[in-house]
This record gives structure tokens, C-alpha cells and sequence, in this order.
């Protein structure tokens, strides 16, 4: 990302192992740029900052392009199909896709809408379709995509909504992985990160819809009121 500083902390990974996170606390970043004492409009968020960078711009790059190796004999099916799970997923897959591009795969994409988690910070428990995905999957290869696999109802309730319309098989690939949130007995196939139980935004991922435009993932630090 050239910022001076940075720790790099991803470490590499074999077959479909995730990476293991170490959290580089960066002071560089101005105290203004991302706290919500400075932007008054934030009316919905608690006070909190971003300061703590989980995985760097560059890293996430590398991570993308293992995963890729990882899943390329799924990717070689003549009738594949990859199904990103809106919104926080928007950045990673379209990364892949990009990857997948220059590995001499072209996927047919789509998006479905599944809401769980309304503008907070802890999931609803209840997932509902709010946009259907509309291409035909009878037969096909799928790979679905998915910003993070935290209790796996999210995850669950795609794969099983995709299972009924009639696909041939079915991946999974979660750019990060909370495997202490689970309440739902499901394991990705394919994992980019396995992070500890703390709020991250960035690369597609928000609080109330902010930071989803940042290129790297930081953790979400709550402030005391006062």
C-alpha cells in the first residue's frame, strides 16, 4: 500500500488452510481520518475508531491469489458459476474474478441480496433473500462467495437456497472465518483468513455502510462514551 510501518504479519498457507491473523497497530493514520467524533453524521455508530490494520492491502492481494491456485480444479468446470453473497463480498470477488481471468477461467456471475444484520453490529438471526440471484444453476458448478462465515446461517441458508434450484455442486469461499461465532455446523471450502472474535471493516466489509471503500481490513475498536 506504501505506508511505511507496516507489520507484515500473513503468513502462508497450504491447500485450503487458512491464514491466521496478527493485528499491526498502525499510528500513522491520522486520528481524524476514521473516528466517529470527527464526522457528526455517523448518528447510528457508537464512538469507535479504526486505527488497528488486521491485513494490509498487499496482503490481501497474495492471499486472493492463492486462493485462486487453491480452487482451480472447481474453477475448471465448463459450466461454472460464481454467486456473490451482497454486499460485503463486492470487493473479494471481484478480485478473484480478475484472477481467475488471467488463470484462463471465465465463470458466469451473479449476485444474490441476503440481509441479516440490518445497520449493526451483531446478526438479526434471521436471514431473508431481498435480491435473488437470476441465472440458471440447473446443472452447474457453484462457487459461492461470501465476505465472512461468522454463526453460518448466512452461508447455510445460500448454499441450501442454491442446492433447490438445482445445481450440480456447490463451493464455498469466505474471505474471513470466525469459527468461535458458529451456531450453524458449516465449514468453507475455501478460507482466506481465520480472525478472532472482533468487528473488521474495509475490502467491501462496513459498519452502517461506512468503510466498505477501504483497501484493507481494520479492526473496529468501540470507545467509552464520556
Amino acid at each position: 500500500m506504501g505506508r511505511a510501518g507496516a507489520e507484515e504479519s500473513c503468513q502462508g498457507a497450504e491447500g485450503n488452510k487458512s491464514v491466521q491473523v496478527h493485528i499491526s497497530v498502525l499510528p500513522y493514520l491520522p486520528d481524524n481520518a476514521y473516528n466517529m467524533h470527527a464526522n457528526p453524521t455517523k448518528v447510528n455508530m457508537e464512538p469507535h475508531h479504526i486505527r488497528d490494520i488486521v491485513f494490509t492491502e498487499k496482503q490481501i492481494r497474495a492471499r486472493v491469489d492463492q486462493l485462486v491456485e487453491e480452487m482451480a480444479d472447481h474453477c475448471r468446470s465448463e459450466n461454472m458459476v460464481m454467486i456473490g453473497i451482497l454486499r460485503g463480498s463486492f470487493m473479494f470477488l471481484a478480485d478473484l474474478v480478475r484472477d481467475l481471468y488471467d488463470h484462463d477461467y471465465h465463470p458466469r456471475i451473479d449476485f444474490i441480496t441476503l440481509e441479516s444484520y440490518g445497520g449493526g453490529t451483531e446478526s438479526s438471526g434471521v436471514v431473508r433473500i431481498t435480491k435473488d440471484f437470476s441465472v440458471d444453476v440447473t446443472g452447474a458448478d457453484v462457487l459461492l462467495i461470501d465476505d465472512i462465515l461468522d454463526t453460518g446461517r448466512t452461508l447455510t441458508y445460500a448454499r441450501d437456497h442454491v442446492t433447490a434450484r438445482g445445481a450440480r455442486t456447490i463451493r464455498t469461499c469466505t474471505l474471513l472465518d470466525k469459527p468461535s461465532r458458529r451456531v450453524v455446523p458449516i465449514e468453507a471450502d475455501f478460507v482466506g483468513f481465520t480472525i478472532e472474535d472482533f468487528f473488521v471493516v474495509g475490502y467491501g466489509l462496513d459498519y452502517d455502510s461506512y468503510y466498505r471503500e477501504l483497501p484493507y481490513l481494520a479492526k473496529v475498536t468501540f470507545e467509552e462514551e464520556g
